[in-house]
C-alpha cells in the first residue's frame, strides 16, 4: 500500500484553487469535486488525502503533524508563528496586512497610539520595529468600527481591495507586509516524506512560475 500524503486545505475559493494546482501536480482525488459535506477525501492511487479546515488552523494541523503540508496565509504564519516548515510561495490569495485610520489622522507621537486588531503579534511586532509605544485591543470581528467609536485610534487588518474600508471613512496609511498563500509541512513528516513532498513543492513551482512568466 501507498505512503499516504495527508493535505490539509483551507475550506472555500482560496481551497478550491488550491486544490486544482495538486490535481494538476498529479495528486487528483475526483471525490473531492462531489456535493457532500464530507471533510476527508482520498485516493489511494495517488497516494494522497486532503480534509477541509478552517483556513486559520490548517497551520495548527501541519505543526501537530495531523497534516504533512497544508496551504495557510502568510498573515496567520506570523501571527502564531507555528514551527513548521514553508516551502513556497503560491503566489495566490494575495493582499495586504496593513494600518488604516480615519480619513485625515495624524499620529500624534506623544501618545500611545491605541491600534484595534485580530492580529495581535503582527501589529505589536511591526509598532516595535518601529520604536512605536502602543496600546493593543484584541478584537475577533468588525475590527472597522473600532476607530469610529472611539476605541482606538487606528486599526491593524488585512486589506484586499480596500471597499469595507471606504465604507467606513477609513483610509491605508501603512502597508505592514503583503499577504499570500504559503505551502508549509510537518517537520517530522518532512523526514519520512521528503520525496512525496519535494515532488508536490517542485510540481507547484514550475506552476508558479508559469503564471509568472
Amino acid at each position: 500500500m501507498k505512503t499516504m500524503l495527508n493535505v490539509a486545505l483551507p475550506k472555500g475559493r482560496l481551497g478550491e484553487k488550491v486544490y486544482s494546482m495538486f490535481e494538476k501536480a498529479g495528486f487528483p482525488c475526483p471525490s473531492i469535486k462531489e456535493v457532500n459535506r464530507k471533510l476527508i477525501f482520498e485516493n489511494e492511487d495517488a497516494g494522497v488525502r486532503y480534509f477541509w479546515v478552517k483556513p486559520s488552523d490548517v497551520a495548527i494541523y501541519v505543526e501537530r503533524g495531523a497534516a504533512d503540508v497544508g496551504i495557510a496565509g502568510k498573515d496567520i504564519l506570523l501571527e502564531y508563528e507555528p514551527d513548521i516548515y514553508e516551502l513556497l510561495d503560491l503566489g495566490i490569495g494575495k493582499c495586504r496586512m496593513a494600518v488604516a485610520a480615519p480619513k485625515g489622522f495624524r499620529d500624534d507621537v506623544r501618545k500611545t497610539l491605541r491600534v484595534a486588531t485580530k492580529f495581535s503579534n503582527i501589529a505589536q511586532n511591526y509598532y516595535a520595529s518601529l520604536g512605536r509605544d502602543i496600546d493593543i485591543i484584541h478584537l475577533n470581528g468588525s475590527i472597522e468600527i473600532a476607530p469610529i467609536l472611539g476605541l482606538s485610534d487606528v486599526i491593524v487588518d488585512i486589506v484586499e481591495t480596500g471597499t469595507t474600508l471606504k465604507e467606513n471613512n477609513l483610509e491605508v496609511v501603512e502597508t505592514v507586509v503583503p499577504i499570500s498563500a504559503r505551502l508549509i509541512a510537518n517537520k517530522t513528516g518532512y523526514k519520512f516524506k521528503t520525496a512525496q513532498i519535494e515532488k508536490v513543492t517542485n510540481c507547484l513551482k514550475q506552476q508558479v512560475e508559469c503564471k509568472n512568466d
